[in-house]
């Protein structure tokens, strides 16, 4: 398997290259399990941030989890919230919106349960995400945030993965190439 070095939040990984379809590939940035990466990124995204400009974090399920609780716990954060992938019983009249990811067969929807909408309200939120690609969650969560009646004042990701590097209303750590299938970057 071909593998793609990288070097983020002063460490050094090698991402394993990984078809999506039959003319793109990606390296694959998984935290999950990596605690020490995991740490190392939460501490550098929130250097990123002004701690006074935003009330709440908020990402979708389910890569970013670690993150995100590792960046509320740096930051002494009581609360964040998690778009979900599914409706939960737990989860009063959830609100929801379909979002396509480049890493998700097909459209999936993206779930907020009432009780944090209602949190949510009124409050500046910044979304963050692990990998940020063609910006289909990222989207999907800014227009959960509007349905809440919150507000977005920032966007921030770990790596900004192919065209997503040129956008200029996100904030991210590093650059992920994509791949043609011989392993050379696109």
């Amino acid at each position: 398997m071909s593998v793609y070095p990288i070097d983020i939040a002063g460490l050094h990984r090698e991402l394993p290259i990984c078809k999506v379809t039959d003319d793109l590939y990606i390296g694959a940035f998984i935290c999950f399990g990596d605690a020490e990466l995991t740490v190392a990124c939460a501490r550098d995204m929130l250097a990123m941030l002004d701690a006074d400009s935003y009330d709440y974090l908020f990402t979708a399920e389910a890569k970013s989890i670690p993150l995100i609780h590792e960046m509320a716990r740096q930051s002494g954060a009581k609360h964040y919230f998690i778009a979900r992938k599914g409706p939960k019983a737990y989860m009063p009249a959830p609100l929801h919106v379909e979002d396509k990811s480049i890493t998700t067969a097909g459209v999936q929807k993206l779930y907020l349960g009432r009780d944090d909408a209602d949190l949510i309200r009124g409050k500046r939120i910044v979304l963050m995400d692990d990998v940020i690609s063609t910006g289909g969650s990222l989207h999907a969560m800014e227009e959960l945030v509007k349905m809440a009646g919150g507000t977005v004042v920032d966007r921030i990701a770990v790596l900004a993965e192919g065209g997503a590097a040129e956008r200029k209303d996100i904030k991210y750590l590093g650059v992920l190439p994509v791949f043609n299938a011989d392993g050379s970057v696109k």
